[in-house]
């Protein structure tokens, strides 16, 4: 008997513990009684009744990634492809997730499927290699709206690889081949242009230098040149006035020695004398040259009688 109550006791404790649900962080429990939706338990410590309620689904509310294999897709050109996508989702309702559908994730690769094959049936080849974003908005766009009565929340699509067939391979390496030949040679060209263009500005530069060197060496010779007249005229104009001043100063000595009109006339006629000598273009002849003139006469005549006495 006492061995009975003590299992009787454990099988108590057993099922109490069994009815204490502690759910944790970022996880919800939907609760059944019997048989049917009872209430959806978030984070903490919940309390079930025995036998008539059980944990129909235990549901992470964490954002979930799903890689699906390569699927089989035709372009607008015939051209067979393969591409996998990897779908990022959230559950937002456990209810709807719970009882929506049997097999969430077989459904989302699914649905996956058949939007990825109505989006690239309306593209050519070119267009779905070069419009990834514009795949992924769509298919993103499309399977949320399907979702929805699921409880889940599609955050983001993407398309993993593109896989063309092997010949399109093949011609799109020799094209992007060539494409890289093609910008090498324009690189080349662009670089002997360039360089052509350096070496012709270096020659056009050096011969404006020269020009300017030429034209600075002629401006220095033509200003040393008037510079020379500048200092010969300078010269001879010190000259003149040397000899001027000593005429003036020879005259002022003949009027301090008190040499009469007749002395002073005389070195008149000498001077008049060496500016009339055929040298000068320009002769000045003084006004009162008659006189002058008379005086000279008067000269001759007393030099000729003076010479009549004598002999």
């Amino acid at each position: 008997m006492p061995v009975l109550i003590i299992i009787l006791f454990i099988l108590a404790l057993f099922i109490a513990a069994s009815c204490i649900k502690i759910v944790p962080q970022a996880t919800a429990i939907v609760l059944e009684r019997l048989g049917a939706y009872r209430d959806t338990w978030g984070t903490g410590v919940h309390f079930k009744l025995p036998f008539i309620e059980r944990v129909a689904r235990k549901v992470t509310l964490k954002e979930q990634v799903v890689d699906f294999p390569p699927q089989p897709v035709i372009t607008k050109d015939n051209v067979t492809m393969r591409i996998d996508t990897v779908v990022f989702f959230q559950i937002t309702d456990p209810k709807l997730y719970a009882y929506g559908v049997e097999n969430p994730i077989m459904a989302i690769e699914n649905l996956s499927a058949t939007t990825l094959r109505n989006i690239i049936g309306d593209m050519e080849l070119d267009e779905t290699l070069t419009s990834r974003e514009v795949i992924n908005t769509r298919m993103r766009a499309s399977l949320d709206d399907a979702t929805d009565p699921w409880g889940i929340k599609v955050n983001r699509v993407e398309l993993k690889n593109i896989i063309p067939p092997e010949a399109i391979q093949n011609a799109m390496e020799k094209q992007m081949k060539a494409e890289r030949e093609r910008r090498e040679s324009i690189l080349i060209a662009e670089g002997e242009k360039r360089s052509a263009i350096l070496v012709a500005e270096g020659k056009k530069e050096s011969a404006i230098l020269e020009a300017e060197a030429e034209k600075q060496a002629a401006i220095l010779r033509a200003e040393a040149q008037k510079e020379r007249m500048i200092r010969e005229a300078e010269g001879q104009a010190e000259a003149i006035m040397k000899v001027q001043q000593a005429n003036a100063d020879g005259i002022r000595f003949l009027r301090e020695a008190g040499a009469d009109e007749a002395v002073l006339t005389m070195k008149s006629l000498e001077t008049f004398a060496k500016v009339a000598d055929g040298k000068a273009t320009k002769i000045i002849i003084p006004s009162d040259i008659q006189g002058l003139a008379g005086l000279a006469t008067s000269l001759k005549e007393l030099v000729t009688d003076d010479k009549k006495t004598q002999e």
